[in-house]
């Protein structure tokens, strides 16, 4: 197979390195207008060629499908411009639903996959939550937290000259995109009318956006629970605890920080039996979420399996995220 991936920063050279481990065969091809950034993706052996447009690429490397990995606002017309092609099109989370009933009819129309990522919805440990909630039955409530100090996301460039600067992708947004979905998946649909939202600003960051949210849900299935994403916390924070009468669980962002109280003794949960990780990103990033999201659209491609998340789940998700703006 061909593939194409558009954009080749961090996580398009992710993307090409694992896609690569799941099938050596492939080859792959890169889009990027920087040429340094073209540049690096073929001295490390990324992409087999890289091009400065699109319609370069899809003269030269003729794909079968595409990957985005550019910056989030950019996603609606490359996603076009791809469908156009007729080529089946996987894209990071977008943080905005530009182009989403545009691009979805262009999908249908020329009958090939539009696959959404949702990275935290692969991760074993919220598949094993999810499992636990869904086995107890009853209402559960929740307390999550998830922080991490701006500055220190991309440390190679500073956080005003990529999408976190910009207030309708801002970091506290993305924290939300990525962990709104394995919740919604988790505890049921949320409507934003049943949402809380408090929002501020503790740092001096400068930003055109509050660096602190703090949510309460009301889930359908009766769930509830207190959700706080911020961009100030100096050590990168994931703590996640999940009760009810007879369940207790508690995950602090790693594989191998997942318990579950049971015998009056707090017990770890062994979800991975091995797993890679990047020692460039915090210890709550391993690599495969991102290797089985890979197989999941791979396994789309040849008509085994359904994504696991979808643009119009991800509407629900964004009418939150659109709510925590507003009160900014």
């Amino acid at each position: 197979m061909n593939l194409l991936i558009v954009g080749l920063g961090s996580m398009g050279k992710r993307r090409a390195r694992l896609a690569r481990g799941l099938d050596a065969a492939l080859s792959i091809a890169g889009v990027d207008s920087a040429p340094a950034r073209r540049e690096e993706a073929l001295r490390l052996g990324l992409v087999a060629a890289a091009y400065d447009s699109i319609p370069a690429a899809l003269a030269a490397a003729r794909p079968d499908a595409a990957l985005v990995c550019t910056a989030p606002l950019s996603h609606a017309a490359i996603i076009s411009e791809l469908l156009q092609a007729g080529l089946p099109v996987f894209t990071e989370l977008n943080l905005v639903d530009d182009g989403y009933t545009r691009n979805l009819a262009l999908a249908r129309e020329k009958g090939v996959p539009l696959f959404l990522s949702s990275t935290m919805l692969y991760r074993r440990e919220t598949r094993y939550i999810k499992a636990q909630v869904a086995a107890f039955g009853r209402p559960v409530h929740y307390i999550y937290h998830i922080g991490q100090y701006l500055p220190d996301w991309h440390p190679w460039e500073n956080y005003q000259n990529f999408f976190v600067g910009n207030a309708r992708t801002g970091g506290v947004r993305e924290i939300l995109g990525i962990d709104l979905p394995w919740l919604l998946d988790a505890f049921g649909p949320a409507d934003p009318a049943d949402v809380t939202v408090r929002t501020d600003t503790i740092s001096n960051l400068g930003l055109p956006y509050p660096d602190c949210a703090t949510l309460l849900l009301r889930h359908a299935s009766g769930a509830q629970g207190v959700l706080a994403a911020d961009v100030v916390s100096p050590k990168a924070v994931r703590s996640f605890e999940c009760y009810g009468e007879g369940l207790h669980l508690f995950w602090e962002g790693n594989p191998k920080a997942l318990y579950e109280f049971k015998g009056g003794e707090k017990r770890p949960v062994d979800t991975y039996a091995s797993f890679e990780h990047d020692s460039r990103y915090s210890d709550n990033i391993v690599e495969n979420a991102y290797v089985d999201e890979l197989a999941n659209f791979f396994a789309v491609l040849k008509g085994e399996e359904a994504p696991r998340w979808s643009f119009e789940q991800d509407r629900a998700a964004i009418a939150i995220m659109d709510k925590v703006q507003a009160q900014g």
